[in-house]
C-alpha cells in the first residue's frame, strides 16, 4: 500500500494544503511532502495523528474496498421477523455509514415497534399500501407513492390499519439498532 499517496488523497479531498496538515498535527510542511512522496516512513504515533486530523480511522485508511462497494445484491441483504412485520436491511454495512435503508412490510392491522426519541431523521416512502405514521402522539395518512419525513426527536412508529401487506422503504439517519 502506497501510504504516502492515500494520504495526499485524503488531505486534498479535505482541500488541506500541506502546510495545514503539518500545522494541524504539530509537523513540517518538509515532513508532510517528503511522506506524500514515500521519501519517509511515519511511526504508527504519527500516521496515528495524521488520521485523526484527516477524520478516519486506521480500519477505514487501510481498508480502501470496502468503502469503495457501491452496488449490494439480494444475498448481501439482512431479513429479520418481528411480530407483525419483517425488516429488510439492503445494505449490509449500514451500521458503520451515515445512513440505514431498509425495507419494512407491515402485516395486515400490525404497527412495528414504539421507537423512542433518538438523534438522527427518517425518511420514508410507501411502495405499496397506506400506513398511519404516529410521530409524537399524532397520527397521519400516508399512501402508496408518498413519502414522510421527520427527526428522530419524538415517539414514533408505523401502524397497518388495513387488510393488505404494506411495504415501505425506510431510511434513518445515522442508524439505528
Amino acid at each position: 500500500m502506497d501510504i504516502g499517496q492515500r494520504i495526499k488523497e485524503k488531505r486534498t479531498l479535505l482541500m488541506l494544503t500541506q502546510e495545514e496538515l503539518a500545522n494541524r498535527c504539530e509537523l513540517t510542511k518538509g515532513y508532510i511532502s517528503q511522506l506524500e512522496n514515500d521519501k519517509v516512513s511515519p511511526s504508527i504515533e504519527t500516521l496515528e495523528t495524521i488520521l485523526d486530523v484527516l477524520g478516519i480511522s486506521f480500519s477505514e485508511f487501510f481498508n480502501d474496498k470496502r468503502k469503495k462497494k457501491i452496488i449490494f445484491n439480494a444475498e448481501e441483504q439482512y431479513i429479520k421477523e418481528f411480530g407483525g412485520y419483517t425488516q429488510t436491511w439492503l445494505v449490509p454495512t449500514s451500521q458503520e455509514l451515515s445512513m440505514e435503508p431498509i425495507i419494512i412490510k407491515i402485516d395486515p392491522k400490525s404497527e412495528t415497534f414504539h421507537d423512542y426519541p433518538h438523534p438522527g431523521e427518517e425518511f420514508g416512502y410507501v411502495v405499496n399500501g397506506e400506513i398511519t405514521v404516529c410521530y409524537g402522539g399524532e397520527k397521519h395518512k400516508c399512501k402508496a407513492l408518498e413519502s414522510f419525513y421527520f427527526k428522530s426527536d419524538q415517539d414514533h412508529y408505523l401502524i397497518n390499519e388495513t387488510d393488505s401487506v404494506v411495504e415501505i422503504i425506510w431510511v434513518s439517519c445515522p442508524p439505528n439498532f
